[in-house]
């Protein structure tokens, strides 16, 4: 059995970087990120990240470009790809990955 989550209601206290398992979807997990400030460059061999921002504006950094993300927006990272996620100012954000998987970088 699963309780009711409001994102909003588990994030609103949270003013430092925190990233914790909100779900569970089959060998899947949903993490709730907040974050103000940046995030180490790293990537996940053999797991995709699907990012979805709930509130603030997310920034995910590439070694040629950077993708800014605003509440509403979808963007996946695919395996094996170089990246850090940041931020101007609090951003809460929905990350669909694998539960098994290892970050590797910086």
């Amino acid at each position: 059995m699963t309780e009711k989550i409001n994102i909003y209601e588990i994030t609103k206290n949270i003013n430092e970087y925190a990233n914790f398992i909100i779900g569970e979807v089959n060998d899947h997990v949903v993490r709730a990120a907040v974050i103000d400030g940046d995030f180490h460059w790293h990537k996940h061999d053999n797991c995709d990240e699907l990012f979805i921002v709930v509130e603030g504006e997310l920034f995910i950094d590439f070694e040629d470009k950077t993708i800014s993300l605003k509440p509403g927006d979808v963007f996946t990272v695919k395996a094996n790809i170089m990246h850090r996620t940041r931020s101007t100012r609090k951003t809460v954000n929905l990350c669909f990955e694998k539960a098994e998987n290892e970050i590797n970088g910086n």
